[in-house]
């Protein structure tokens, strides 16, 4: 998938950019996973922003919009797992019960007669900031205990909607009161803990807040015009990933949030996925229900006040034809050497990213003493591609000791320097690790295999089509690419059925088939449940795109198993 994150590219290295696209994948996937896990229905669209937006106050740290349409959520229950529906539906009951049932109201005989197309439901950080004009607030203490949040209801029956809150029901443990503020009737409980309040505004919208303060902001919001739907980049590009009747949308504040999950050790996803995204201002998405799975459009936008731009460089798409049917992971990107300085710049003042710069430039100065930048990344400035190849017992090698092989390919900008550097490695490996270093030939074409003291063939390099650099490392899955494999992972049907191809050109590319690779490989922990919810997963598939030197577009398709 390239650039899980902000800019251009793809990723770094080896493993760690494999784990890091997989958390940027996993953050998409998350958040729109995160969407319907709220909720019990939804909210209404005016045009491509989610009605609502302009009554959720700027700072908001999450939105999701969730349709009210019951065949949406019935197809939606098709997909999944006993155990994935289970926990579905324990979320979906437990806001029920804290926001209607506890009160005495049932969704379809109270709300579902006037109710709009869709709902929103909004976080909120308490208010640490004086000015409401700002975007973002990006500093002075959160907690994420202090959140509260607010539900938006537009009105299809202003009749009905008024009826409801004129006469609320009496519940047990304490009662409703009626106050205004800034002209506006409110219903608010009495009780002990948490309060409910809510208001109709110019008939059009039901506002619910579980706290006093948080329904003031709500209205100031509207009223001074101070909300989502006016934050710098928020209208620019919601409507680059508008739908028809989506299930689903959400927006991310990426500064706000990434604030709120590094002081919460019990969010360790959003740490350390938003992280990522760090340089971002916004990330939104738009989902909807396909016939075999779920479909999710992103896009992600810079602070409009950033001096940072994005380069326009969508160069990818090729690497699947060069890697074998049975790819179980492919991770593709334009070029690695821009990312790679787009990750260094973006790194200064960013406390969450997983690898400092500097520490990895050392441990590779340290593990095969060459210069990262000069050495390596120098001349790695066309496609490349990271991926996951199994081996077969026809390879020569027992399934005990490799059986993937992880293959890296690069379409090298300067092949001598690319020579001089993989010579340097050769040496480093002999005289350093005692390996030997064997010239050979297959299929007609020269490689250098590693043979490790032991005997076991470790790794080999060589080039194709003259100027694509390859480095495989495990099991032995060279005569899988040369010559020139007739079935291509482009071929494969799963990755065809993934994998979206709307966006043309690419700057990346990723692909994981979930149901092989979690037999063959240990996946990395990137959030609670995981093994729960890839059980439900066939395949995942996401293409990345910059549409301009401000945001960057994502695509993602999850091909899901269907419950009997």
């Amino acid at each position: 998938m390239a650039a899980p994150v902000e800019s251009v590219s793809g990723k770094k290295q080896n493993k760690a950019s494999l784990v890091l696209t997989l958390s940027s994948a996993g953050l998409f996937i998350g958040a729109g996973m995160a969407s319907y896990w709220l909720l019990t229905q939804g909210y209404p669209m005016s045009r491509d922003l989610p009605a609502g937006a302009n009554i959720i106050p700027q700072d908001a740290l999450f939105a999701v919009s969730l349709t009210t349409d019951s065949t949406q959520w019935q197809k939606l229950r098709e997909f999944g797992t006993k155990q994935t529906q289970a926990e579905l539906d324990k979320n979906l009951v437990q806001l029920r019960d804290r926001i209607l049932t506890h009160y005495g109201y049932d969704f379809q005989k109270d709300i579902s007669p006037w109710v709009g197309d869709q709902v929103t439901l909004a976080m909120l950080a308490p208010k640490v900031s004086k000015s409401v004009s700002k975007p973002v607030a990006t500093d002075g203490g959160v907690n994420s205990s202090d959140q509260s949040f607010e539900i938006v209801l537009p009105v299809r029956n202003p009749e009905k909607a008024r009826s409801l809150l004129a006469q609320p029901k009496a519940f047990k443990r304490g009662k409703w009161i009626d106050r205004t503020y800034k002209n506006i009737d409110i219903k608010e409980t009495q009780e002990s803990g948490e309060k409910l309040s809510a208001a109709i505004l110019d008939e059009r919208f039901v506002v619910i807040t579980d706290r006093s303060k948080t329904i003031e902001r709500a209205i100031d919001a509207y009223k001074e015009k101070v909300s989502l739907a006016t934050t710098p980049g928020f209208a620019e590009n919601l409507p680059k990933i508008a739908t028809s009747q989506p299930f689903a949308q959400f927006y991310v504040n990426v500064p706000f949030s990434a604030k709120i999950a590094a002081a919460s050790p019990l969010h360790q996803l959003p740490a350390q996925v938003l992280s990522l995204l760090q340089s971002n201002q916004g990330l939104a998405g738009t989902i909807t229900l396909a016939s075999s799975g779920i479909s999710l459009k992103g896009v992600s936008w810079l602070n409009p006040n950033s001096q940072r731009v994005l380069a326009i460089e969508n160069k990818a798409g090729k690497m699947q034809n060069r890697l074998p049917i049975e790819t179980l992971v492919m991770l593709s990107g334009s070029n690695l050497r821009r990312f790679w300085a787009d990750y260094v710049l973006t790194f200064q003042g960013n406390p969450l990213s997983p690898i400092p710069p500097q520490e990895l430039r050392e441990n590779v100065k340290s593990y095969i003493n060459l210069d990262l930048d000069q050495d390596l990344l120098s001349w790695m400035s066309g496609e490349y591609a990271i991926s996951v190849i199994p081996t077969s017992s026809k390879q020569g090698t027992p399934p005990e000791n490799f059986r993937v092989a992880l293959m890296f390919m690069v379409h090298a900008s300067d092949r001598s320097s690319a020579e001089t550097s993989l010579k340097k490695l050769d040496d480093v490996m002999k005289t350093q690790y005692q390996f030997q270093i064997e010239q050979g030939k297959l299929e007609g074409e020269p490689v250098v295999n590693w043979i490790a003291p032991l005997g076991t063939l470790t790794a080999t390099h060589g080039w194709l089509d003259g100027d694509v650099a390859f480095l495989s490392l495990g099991a032995p899955v060279t005569s899988k690419i040369i010559p020139k494999p007739t079935k291509t992972l482009a071929s494969n049907t799963l990755f065809q059925q993934s994998v979206p191809f709307e966006l043309n050109p690419i700057n990346g590319q990723f692909f994981l088939d979930v149901d092989r690779a979690d037999k063959n490989l240990l996946l990395p922990q990137m959030f609670p449940a995981q093994e729960t919810l890839l059980e439900a997963i066939r395949s995942i598939g996401v293409t990345t795109a910059v549409s301009d030197n401000r945001s960057t577009r994502y695509d993602i398709f999850l091909e899901l198993k269907k419950t009997s």
